[in-house]
Protein backbone atom coordinates (compact mmCIF):
# COMPACT_ATOMS: atom_id res chain seq x y z
CA UNK A 1 0.00 0.00 0.00
CA UNK A 2 1.28 2.88 -1.15
CA UNK A 3 2.33 5.95 2.00
CA UNK A 4 -0.07 8.58 2.97
CA UNK A 5 0.89 12.28 1.42
CA UNK A 6 1.72 14.38 4.42
CA UNK A 7 0.55 17.44 4.56
CA UNK A 8 1.31 20.90 6.40
CA UNK A 9 -0.80 23.56 7.64
CA UNK A 10 -0.41 27.10 8.32
CA UNK A 11 -2.54 29.14 10.73
CA UNK A 12 -4.81 27.44 12.77
CA UNK A 13 -7.96 29.86 12.80
CA UNK A 14 -10.72 29.64 11.22
CA UNK A 15 -9.42 28.71 7.49
CA UNK A 16 -6.92 26.47 8.97
CA UNK A 17 -9.00 24.63 11.98
CA UNK A 18 -11.85 24.15 10.22
CA UNK A 19 -11.16 24.34 6.03
CA UNK A 20 -7.62 22.33 5.85
CA UNK A 21 -6.65 20.42 8.97
CA UNK A 22 -9.51 19.11 9.63
CA UNK A 23 -10.63 18.09 5.89
CA UNK A 24 -6.85 16.83 5.30
CA UNK A 25 -7.40 15.07 8.48
CA UNK A 26 -10.44 12.78 7.02
CA UNK A 27 -9.35 12.83 3.50
CA UNK A 28 -7.80 9.28 2.85
CA UNK A 29 -4.54 9.18 1.55
CA UNK A 30 -3.25 12.33 3.16
CA UNK A 31 -1.87 12.57 7.08
CA UNK A 32 -1.77 15.72 9.09
CA UNK A 33 1.65 15.92 9.68
CA UNK A 34 1.89 19.02 11.29
CA UNK A 35 0.22 22.82 11.33
CA UNK A 36 2.12 26.01 12.11
CA UNK A 37 0.29 27.37 15.26
CA UNK A 38 2.84 30.63 16.14
CA UNK A 39 0.93 31.09 19.53
CA UNK A 40 -1.18 28.80 21.76
CA UNK A 41 -2.03 25.22 21.89
CA UNK A 42 -5.44 24.80 20.37
CA UNK A 43 -4.21 23.10 17.29
CA UNK A 44 -2.25 20.49 20.17
CA UNK A 45 -5.60 19.95 21.83
CA UNK A 46 -7.70 19.77 18.55
CA UNK A 47 -5.14 17.06 16.38
CA UNK A 48 -2.95 15.08 19.23
CA UNK A 49 0.21 13.54 17.73
CA UNK A 50 0.38 15.94 14.98
CA UNK A 51 3.64 17.90 15.19
CA UNK A 52 3.25 21.47 16.03
CA UNK A 53 5.50 24.43 14.69
CA UNK A 54 5.68 28.15 15.79
CA UNK A 55 7.02 28.76 11.96
CA UNK A 56 6.86 27.83 8.81
CA UNK A 57 10.61 27.53 8.49
CA UNK A 58 10.55 24.86 11.42
CA UNK A 59 7.83 23.25 9.71
CA UNK A 60 9.62 23.13 6.25
CA UNK A 61 12.39 21.30 8.01
CA UNK A 62 10.40 17.80 7.46
CA UNK A 63 11.74 17.41 3.79
CA UNK A 64 8.65 14.62 4.40
CA UNK A 65 5.98 16.81 4.12
CA UNK A 66 4.89 17.26 0.26
CA UNK A 67 1.97 19.20 0.79
CA UNK A 68 1.17 22.55 2.13
CA UNK A 69 -2.07 24.86 2.58
CA UNK A 70 -1.82 28.17 3.45
CA UNK A 71 -4.65 28.75 6.05
CA UNK A 72 -3.13 32.65 6.76
CA UNK A 73 -4.92 35.94 6.56
CA UNK A 74 -5.31 36.79 2.85
CA UNK A 75 -2.37 39.49 2.75
CA UNK A 76 -0.24 36.78 3.73
CA UNK A 77 -1.34 34.34 0.94
CA UNK A 78 1.53 35.43 -1.68
CA UNK A 79 4.47 35.56 0.46
CA UNK A 80 3.25 32.48 2.68
CA UNK A 81 2.09 30.82 -0.61
CA UNK A 82 5.68 31.69 -2.88
CA UNK A 83 8.14 30.64 0.29
CA UNK A 84 6.71 27.19 0.59
CA UNK A 85 6.72 26.97 -3.48
CA UNK A 86 10.24 27.83 -3.47
CA UNK A 87 10.67 25.14 -0.47
CA UNK A 88 9.77 22.80 -3.57
CA UNK A 89 6.43 22.00 -1.55
CA UNK A 90 2.93 21.36 -3.74
CA UNK A 91 0.67 24.27 -1.96
CA UNK A 92 -3.11 24.86 -1.57
CA UNK A 93 -3.63 28.47 -0.74
CA UNK A 94 -7.11 29.32 0.45
CA UNK A 95 -9.18 31.80 -1.30
CA UNK A 96 -7.90 34.56 -2.37
CA UNK A 97 -5.37 32.95 -3.92
CA UNK A 98 -3.75 36.28 -4.41
CA UNK A 99 -4.33 39.99 -4.12
CA UNK A 100 -3.50 40.83 -7.69
CA UNK A 101 -3.24 39.07 -10.76
CA UNK A 102 0.40 39.85 -10.93
CA UNK A 103 0.50 38.53 -7.43
CA UNK A 104 -1.06 35.37 -9.24
CA UNK A 105 0.70 34.70 -12.21
CA UNK A 106 4.17 35.00 -10.23
CA UNK A 107 2.57 31.96 -7.89
CA UNK A 108 1.97 30.11 -11.00
CA UNK A 109 5.58 30.57 -12.44
CA UNK A 110 7.31 29.68 -9.07
CA UNK A 111 5.50 26.26 -9.71
CA UNK A 112 6.24 25.32 -13.02
CA UNK A 113 9.63 26.37 -12.48
CA UNK A 114 9.70 24.07 -9.24
CA UNK A 115 7.85 21.29 -10.91
CA UNK A 116 5.34 21.29 -7.93
CA UNK A 117 1.68 21.69 -7.84
CA UNK A 118 -0.21 25.17 -6.41
CA UNK A 119 -3.83 25.79 -6.32
CA UNK A 120 -6.74 27.72 -4.92
CA UNK A 121 -9.07 26.54 -2.17
CA UNK A 122 -12.04 26.34 -3.87
CA UNK A 123 -14.19 24.41 -1.21
CA UNK A 124 -17.57 25.28 -2.69
CA UNK A 125 -17.25 23.59 -5.79
CA UNK A 126 -17.98 20.69 -3.37
CA UNK A 127 -21.01 22.19 -1.70
CA UNK A 128 -24.01 19.81 -2.49
CA UNK A 129 -25.80 22.71 -3.67
CA UNK A 130 -23.52 23.45 -6.39
CA UNK A 131 -23.31 19.47 -7.49
CA UNK A 132 -27.02 19.29 -7.61
CA UNK A 133 -26.94 22.50 -10.12
CA UNK A 134 -24.62 20.72 -12.18
CA UNK A 135 -26.43 17.78 -12.47
CA UNK A 136 -29.54 19.35 -13.27
CA UNK A 137 -28.04 21.60 -15.87
CA UNK A 138 -26.28 17.99 -16.86
CA UNK A 139 -29.52 16.38 -17.74
CA UNK A 140 -30.80 19.41 -20.51
CA UNK A 141 -34.26 19.42 -18.11
CA UNK A 142 -33.72 23.57 -18.19
CA UNK A 143 -32.79 23.79 -22.35
CA UNK A 144 -30.22 26.54 -23.07
CA UNK A 145 -29.61 28.52 -19.97
CA UNK A 146 -30.18 32.27 -20.25
CA UNK A 147 -29.39 33.34 -16.88
CA UNK A 148 -27.96 32.43 -13.71
CA UNK A 149 -28.22 34.15 -10.15
CA UNK A 150 -26.04 33.63 -7.18
CA UNK A 151 -26.46 34.57 -3.48
CA UNK A 152 -24.01 34.20 -0.72
CA UNK A 153 -25.87 36.74 1.77
CA UNK A 154 -25.64 36.56 5.59
CA UNK A 155 -27.48 39.56 8.34
CA UNK A 156 -24.41 40.85 10.34
CA UNK A 157 -25.54 44.17 11.46
CA UNK A 158 -22.44 45.41 13.47
CA UNK A 159 -19.20 45.44 11.30
CA UNK A 160 -16.31 43.10 13.02
CA UNK A 161 -13.97 45.93 13.67
CA UNK A 162 -11.10 44.05 15.35
CA UNK A 163 -11.34 41.09 13.03
CA UNK A 164 -8.92 41.13 9.93
CA UNK A 165 -11.68 40.73 7.26
CA UNK A 166 -13.39 43.83 8.38
CA UNK A 167 -10.49 45.84 9.59
CA UNK A 168 -10.01 47.75 6.70
CA UNK A 169 -6.47 46.35 5.83
CA UNK A 170 -5.50 44.57 2.23
CA UNK A 171 -6.84 41.59 1.59
CA UNK A 172 -9.96 42.00 3.32
CA UNK A 173 -14.04 43.10 2.85
CA UNK A 174 -16.71 40.73 1.34
CA UNK A 175 -15.66 41.19 -2.40
CA UNK A 176 -12.56 38.74 -1.53
CA UNK A 177 -14.51 36.65 1.21
CA UNK A 178 -17.26 35.82 -0.45
CA UNK A 179 -16.97 36.82 -4.19
CA UNK A 180 -14.19 34.67 -5.00
CA UNK A 181 -16.27 31.73 -4.30
CA UNK A 182 -19.67 33.27 -5.99
CA UNK A 183 -17.04 34.49 -9.16
CA UNK A 184 -15.70 30.85 -9.49
CA UNK A 185 -18.47 28.81 -9.58
CA UNK A 186 -19.91 30.95 -11.98
CA UNK A 187 -16.80 30.34 -14.24
CA UNK A 188 -16.58 26.71 -13.86
CA UNK A 189 -20.22 26.53 -14.84
CA UNK A 190 -19.30 28.92 -18.00
CA UNK A 191 -16.13 29.61 -18.93
CA UNK A 192 -14.46 32.71 -19.30
CA UNK A 193 -16.54 35.97 -19.32
CA UNK A 194 -17.03 37.99 -22.18
CA UNK A 195 -17.26 41.32 -19.77
CA UNK A 196 -17.99 42.36 -16.44
CA UNK A 197 -20.06 45.17 -14.84
CA UNK A 198 -19.93 45.70 -10.70
CA UNK A 199 -21.39 47.63 -7.63
CA UNK A 200 -18.78 46.81 -4.57
CA UNK A 201 -19.82 49.37 -2.05
CA UNK A 202 -19.90 49.58 2.28
CA UNK A 203 -23.81 49.34 3.46
CA UNK A 204 -23.44 49.05 6.55
CA UNK A 205 -22.43 51.85 9.59
CA UNK A 206 -19.10 52.20 10.76
CA UNK A 207 -18.21 49.73 8.33
CA UNK A 208 -14.35 50.53 6.67
CA UNK A 209 -14.20 47.92 4.03
CA UNK A 210 -16.76 46.52 1.33
CA UNK A 211 -19.79 44.93 2.88
CA UNK A 212 -22.03 44.39 -0.54
CA UNK A 213 -21.32 43.61 -4.04
CA UNK A 214 -23.39 43.03 -6.76
CA UNK A 215 -21.37 41.30 -9.87
CA UNK A 216 -22.87 40.93 -13.56
CA UNK A 217 -20.47 38.79 -15.39
CA UNK A 218 -21.62 38.23 -19.47
CA UNK A 219 -21.28 35.01 -21.34
CA UNK A 220 -21.41 33.74 -24.66
CA UNK A 221 -25.72 33.33 -24.16
CA UNK A 222 -25.86 33.25 -20.34
CA UNK A 223 -25.84 36.51 -18.07
CA UNK A 224 -24.44 35.84 -14.46
CA UNK A 225 -25.94 38.09 -11.54
CA UNK A 226 -24.11 37.37 -8.44
CA UNK A 227 -24.56 38.89 -4.87
CA UNK A 228 -23.02 39.16 -1.69
CA UNK A 229 -24.15 41.27 1.70
CA UNK A 230 -23.92 41.19 5.23
CA UNK A 231 -27.52 43.10 5.49
CA UNK A 232 -29.77 40.34 4.61
CA UNK A 233 -32.23 39.32 7.28
CA UNK A 234 -33.82 37.60 4.17
CA UNK A 235 -31.52 36.14 2.49
CA UNK A 236 -32.26 35.58 -1.72
CA UNK A 237 -32.12 32.09 -2.91
CA UNK A 238 -28.57 30.36 -3.32
CA UNK A 239 -29.53 29.51 -6.85
CA UNK A 240 -31.61 30.93 -9.59
CA UNK A 241 -31.03 29.48 -13.07
CA UNK A 242 -33.65 29.89 -16.01
CA UNK A 243 -33.29 28.31 -19.47
CA UNK A 244 -35.74 27.89 -22.25
CA UNK A 245 -37.52 25.26 -20.94
CA UNK A 246 -37.12 25.40 -17.10
CA UNK A 247 -36.03 26.93 -14.00
CA UNK A 248 -34.15 25.99 -11.01
CA UNK A 249 -34.73 27.44 -7.40
CA UNK A 250 -32.69 26.58 -4.69
CA UNK A 251 -32.26 28.25 -1.20
CA UNK A 252 -30.00 27.93 1.80
CA UNK A 253 -26.89 27.05 2.42
CA UNK A 254 -24.45 24.15 1.81
CA UNK A 255 -24.30 22.68 5.93
CA UNK A 256 -20.67 21.68 5.77
CA UNK A 257 -19.49 24.48 7.55
CA UNK A 258 -21.47 24.53 10.44
CA UNK A 259 -21.69 21.00 10.97
CA UNK A 260 -18.04 21.00 10.89
CA UNK A 261 -17.51 24.60 13.59
CA UNK A 262 -19.99 22.61 15.89
CA UNK A 263 -17.54 19.61 15.91
CA UNK A 264 -19.01 17.29 13.66
CA UNK A 265 -16.76 14.80 11.42
CA UNK A 266 -17.51 13.67 7.85
CA UNK A 267 -17.69 10.12 8.57
CA UNK A 268 -20.79 11.35 10.97
CA UNK A 269 -23.95 9.22 9.27
CA UNK A 270 -25.45 11.95 7.11
CA UNK A 271 -22.91 14.54 7.54
CA UNK A 272 -23.17 17.29 4.13
CA UNK A 273 -27.10 15.98 3.97
CA UNK A 274 -29.48 18.27 3.80
CA UNK A 275 -33.75 17.73 4.94
CA UNK A 276 -36.04 17.66 2.73
CA UNK A 277 -37.18 20.86 3.45
CA UNK A 278 -34.03 22.60 1.93
CA UNK A 279 -33.96 20.76 -1.31
CA UNK A 280 -34.18 22.72 -4.70
CA UNK A 281 -37.31 23.09 -6.65
CA UNK A 282 -37.82 22.46 -10.67
CA UNK A 283 -40.38 24.72 -12.89
CA UNK A 284 -41.07 23.36 -16.14
CA UNK A 285 -44.25 24.83 -18.03
CA UNK A 286 -46.86 22.41 -18.06
CA UNK A 287 -45.74 20.35 -15.57
CA UNK A 288 -45.85 20.32 -11.61
CA UNK A 289 -43.02 21.59 -9.62
CA UNK A 290 -40.47 18.77 -8.57
CA UNK A 291 -38.41 19.01 -5.61
CA UNK A 292 -34.59 17.84 -6.53
CA UNK A 293 -32.97 16.43 -3.84
CA UNK A 294 -29.49 17.67 -2.89
CA UNK A 295 -26.38 15.58 -3.09
CA UNK A 296 -24.66 14.91 0.11
CA UNK A 297 -21.69 17.73 -0.13
CA UNK A 298 -17.93 16.51 0.83
CA UNK A 299 -15.37 19.01 1.09
CA UNK A 300 -13.14 16.03 0.89
CA UNK A 301 -13.31 15.94 -2.53
CA UNK A 302 -11.20 18.65 -3.08
CA UNK A 303 -8.35 17.28 -1.59
CA UNK A 304 -8.51 13.96 -2.92
CA UNK A 305 -8.01 15.93 -6.14
CA UNK A 306 -5.62 17.21 -5.24
CA UNK A 307 -3.60 13.96 -3.29
CA UNK A 308 -4.65 12.53 -7.08
CA UNK A 309 -3.26 15.36 -9.42
CA UNK A 310 0.18 15.19 -6.97
CA UNK A 311 0.35 11.33 -7.55
CA UNK A 312 -0.26 11.61 -11.14
CA UNK A 313 -3.62 9.76 -11.29
CA UNK A 314 -5.62 13.07 -12.04
CA UNK A 315 -5.60 16.64 -13.31
CA UNK A 316 -6.42 19.30 -11.05
CA UNK A 317 -9.89 20.30 -10.97
CA UNK A 318 -9.37 23.98 -9.53
CA UNK A 319 -6.53 25.21 -11.87
CA UNK A 320 -4.22 27.91 -11.00
CA UNK A 321 -5.35 29.22 -14.53
CA UNK A 322 -8.73 29.27 -12.87
CA UNK A 323 -7.64 30.71 -10.20
CA UNK A 324 -5.78 33.53 -11.41
CA UNK A 325 -8.59 34.26 -13.71
CA UNK A 326 -10.93 35.10 -10.44
CA UNK A 327 -7.89 37.30 -8.69
CA UNK A 328 -7.94 39.30 -12.26
CA UNK A 329 -12.38 39.53 -12.01
CA UNK A 330 -12.05 40.87 -8.57
CA UNK A 331 -9.66 43.14 -10.07
CA UNK A 332 -12.03 44.16 -12.96
CA UNK A 333 -14.96 44.55 -10.48
CA UNK A 334 -13.40 46.97 -8.47
CA UNK A 335 -12.64 48.85 -11.73
CA UNK A 336 -15.61 48.84 -12.84
CA UNK A 337 -17.39 49.98 -9.37
CA UNK A 338 -15.08 52.66 -8.99
CA UNK A 339 -15.31 54.04 -12.71
CA UNK A 340 -19.05 53.23 -13.13
CA UNK A 341 -18.78 51.39 -16.58
CA UNK A 342 -18.48 47.35 -17.68
CA UNK A 343 -15.31 46.13 -18.78
CA UNK A 344 -14.21 43.77 -20.88
CA UNK A 345 -12.30 40.76 -19.86
CA UNK A 346 -9.48 39.29 -21.84
CA UNK A 347 -7.88 36.02 -20.71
Amino acid sequence: MAENIRAGVIGFGLAGRIFHAAVIAETPGLELASIVQRRGDEAAQTHPGVRIARSIEEMLEDRSIQLVAVGTPSDAHFEHGMQCLRAGRNVVIDKPFALTSDEATQLIDEARKQGVLVTAYQNRRWDGDFVTLKQVLASGELGRVVTYESHFDRFREEPRLDVWRESGGPGGGTLFDLGSHLIDQATALFGDPKSIWADVRIDRENAVIDDAFDVMLKFDGVTARLYGTNLAAMPGPRFVVHGTKGSFVKRGLDPQEDALRAGAKFRDPGFGEEPESKWGTLYVPGELPRRIKTAPGDYRGIYANVRDAILGKAKLQVTPEQACRTTRLIELARQSSAEGRRIAYES
